[in-house]
């Protein structure tokens, strides 16, 4: 594995330092959270010496790195695709990981919400025989474990540490990680009742750690996971996203994905926008990296700014 350096890349809005823990910038191909998320994992696989299987969509950030990291350490693996074959197999990220050796295997979408059901696992064993299993996203408790080694000594001096969320993996290891009197922001990009927090939770207490909680007041003053920035779901946006993503990466020349770190960066700048931070804090926010996902998806939706 990679020896891991943490890269900064400082910025400054309404007069606010903040530090950008540049993950997107740690490895080409399997950079950003993935690689502290499948680190463990994939050193599990190859001790088993089982292929990996695992789940995602047709342009899946999860599939794209788990494909490059097996690849890498010549461990076979599956993608189990949640999607139509005939349109998947256009699909930049498909072709990706066909090409560094992942054998896809796609199912219809109704099929897929029953990944995590026992019999059908059993049906995987008997087309493939035994594998590893990584579930959707990564979110395990080696993906937590991995999670932890985000932050080093170097990032104790903030005051909030800022990530975006989608399975709750990587913010239950950077809260793992952080000092107790440090704030650990999650943005959801995901919509309805925050189910993050819950999910977050079960990663704290099986690591011996005090759960988080709901907040609701103006102040952002302890650790928790906030739902109002999902802009309609999971890779759901609006005008005014787009906009803000293009302007942060003209003004501060940090490229962005749709899915997470723009409406992380969009979270903290409208969260400063309206003083609901404490004055003067240190501000850290960490860039998960997803960037692969940017063509494919400014294709499908055919994207540009209104500036």
């Amino acid at each position: 594995m990679l020896d891991y350096i943490p890269i900064i890349t400082p910025i400054n809005y309404l007069n606010t330092p903040i530090d950008i823990l540049r993950l997107d910038l740690i490895h080409p191909l399997y950079g950003g959270n993935k690689y502290f998320k499948l680190k463990y994992n994939i050193e599990k696989a190859r001790v088993s010496g089982l292929p990996v299987l695992t789940f995602g969509g047709i342009h899946s950030n999860h599939i794209f790195s788990t494909a490059a990291y097996c690849h890498e350490y010549g461990i076979s693996c599956i993608g189990v695709i949640g999607g139509d074959e005939k349109v998947g197999q256009f699909s930049p990220t498909m072709i990706f990981a066909k090409d560094h050796g992942m054998q896809l295997h796609f199912i219809t979408r109704e099929k897929y919400r029953t990944k995590t059901e026992t019999s059908f696992l059993d049906e995987l064993k008997k087309k493939f025989g035994e594998f590893y299993l990584i579930p959707e996203g990564g979110g395990n408790h080696e993906a937590v474990e991995g999670c932890k080694e985000i932050l080093t000594s170097a990032q104790e001096k903030y005051d909030y540490i800022f990530c975006a969320c989608g399975t709750g993996s990587t913010y239950a290891g950077l809260k793992l990680a952080a000092k107790a009197d440090q704030i650990v922001i999650g943005i959801s990009v995901l919509k309805g009742e925050n189910t993050l927090i819950a999910e977050a939770n079960k990663w704290l207490k099986e690591f011996g750690q005090q759960p988080i909680s709901e907040y609701k007041g103006q102040l952002v003053d302890h650790s928790t996971i906030l739902n109002e920035y999902h802009f309609g779901g999971y890779a759901n946006y609006d005008q005014q996203l787009i906009d803000f993503k293009f302007e942060v990466e003209n003004w501060f020349g940090i490229p962005l994905d749709y899915i997470y770190t723009a409406k992380l960066m969009y979270a903290v700048f409208d969260l400063l926008n309206n003083d609901r931070l404490k004055k003067d804090a240190k501000i850290l926010i960490v860039h998960t990296g997803g960037l692969q996902g940017n063509k494919a998806y400014e294709a499908r939706y055919q994207l540009i700014p209104i500036l």
